[in-house]
């Protein structure tokens, strides 16, 4: 299984210089609480689409969890979730096992 989060959106409606997944609930950013969940399940590979914020994001994502194998993904213009999971797609892991599954998270629903 791969695991790909959705982490690019600019997050306009929440009227902050801080991109959307980087805004802490229970005092943890969002990515952080979606990447931790990510990691706990041993996927074979973790994609994480980014866009606005994108160097901010990877630091806080490679202090937090500095073994992991994360592949980011930049999304240039963010044109919606299927486009942001088009962009995953070149990074996915080709495979003839038999759980070629791909789970598709979003980086702003820190509660999965």
């Amino acid at each position: 299984m791969e695991v790909v989060i959705l982490a690019a959106g600019k997050g306009t409606r929440m009227h902050s210089a801080l991109p959307k997944v980087l805004h802490p609930i229970g005092g943890r950013p969002m990515l952080l609480r979606v990447l931790d969940t990510a990691v706990s399940l041993s996927p074979d590979a973790i994609h994480v689409v980014v866009g606005v914020g994108a160097e901010q994001a990877i630091a806080l994502a490679e202090e937090a969890h500095p073994h992991a194998d994360i592949n980011w993904v930049t999304q240039q213009e963010q044109l919606g979730t299927g486009h942001a999971v088009r962009a995953a797609l070149p990074g996915l892991k080709q495979s003839d096992a038999d759980d070629n599954s791909v789970l598709i998270l979003f980086g702003d629903v820190p509660l999965i």
